[in-house]
């Protein structure tokens, strides 16, 4: 497998930020790590490997990526502004350096698709519905799309912005993405087992949400026996991959 690693001073975060590649081409994916993960994680937790045939036939191409989360979304001692801004920094970071950088590097026209577990999955609904333009879908498993959770109930313009059941609760139904939305590939997924209740609870959010302006994103709630873990986010993997690509 074709794999590098780089790094560079990141200008909206002001620190180093490392990516990784694997493959050489294929439709690229922006993997966001679990909570306070690194680019490492999907590789460290087998999710590369699992994804080989996919990666070394040419289909898709990961782009992993680094978090501040610590600083933002895990840092709940902070003053809760200065978190909001850290993770708006974050998200100009992503589509403002990253996503040049994913053109740069893969040669297919493909817009580049976002995909995360757990907190990865609510940063990778965030960058998909914030930029339909940029990003051509998610594929989001067990995230929890309401910043408060983490926040302690606060809220301010800039944590709005990141909080996915807040902002789309807002949008008309004849704004201008509600088409590129249903020309994307969105899907959410979440088990229904231990460790998911804030999950359900906001992806039933989401749900209704999507329903009620005419976005027709998958949201699927798999069975009580499917915990937040990586045993079943590799199932799930290999179970949606194929729709994100178009296959089925």
């Amino acid at each position: 497998m074709n794999r590098f690693s780089t790094s560079w001073r990141s200008g909206a975060l002001g620190k180093d930020m490392r990516v990784n590649v694997y493959g050489s081409g294929g439709a690229p994916v922006l993997m966001i790590p679990t909570q306070n993960g690194m680019a490492n994680q999907y590789e460290d937790f087998g999710i590369v490997r699992l994804l080989s045939d996919y990666i070394d036939g040419g289909r898709i191409q990961l782009f992993a990526v680094d978090t501040v989360d610590t600083e933002s979304w895990s840092a709940a001692d902070g003053d809760p502004c200065a978190r909001a801004l850290q993770q708006e920094a974050y998200y100009k970071y992503v589509t403002d350096e990253i996503i040049p950088f994913v053109h740069n590097t893969n040669a297919s026209a493909w817009r580049p698709f976002v995909s995360g577990c757990s907190l990865g999955a609510t940063h990778a609904a965030i960058f998909a519905l914030r930029r339909p333009d940029l990003f051509q879908g998610c594929l989001a498993l067990s995230g929890v799309y309401d910043a408060q959770d983490f926040w302690g109930g606060y809220m301010d313009e800039t944590l709005y912005l990141n909080s996915p059941v807040h902002f789309m609760a807002n949008l008309a139904k004849d704004h201008p993405y509600v088409q590129l939305y249903n020309e994307r590939k969105l899907i959410f997924c979440t088990g229904t087992g231990a460790w998911e209740d804030e999950g359900i609870r906001t992806l039933g959010i989401l749900r209704d949400e999507f329903a009620a302006t005419g976005i027709k994103a998958w949201c699927d709630f798999w069975g009580p026996d499917v915990n937040h873990d990586w045993d079943w986010w590799e199932k799930q993997y290999r179970y949606f991959l194929p729709f994100l690509l178009g296959d089925r």
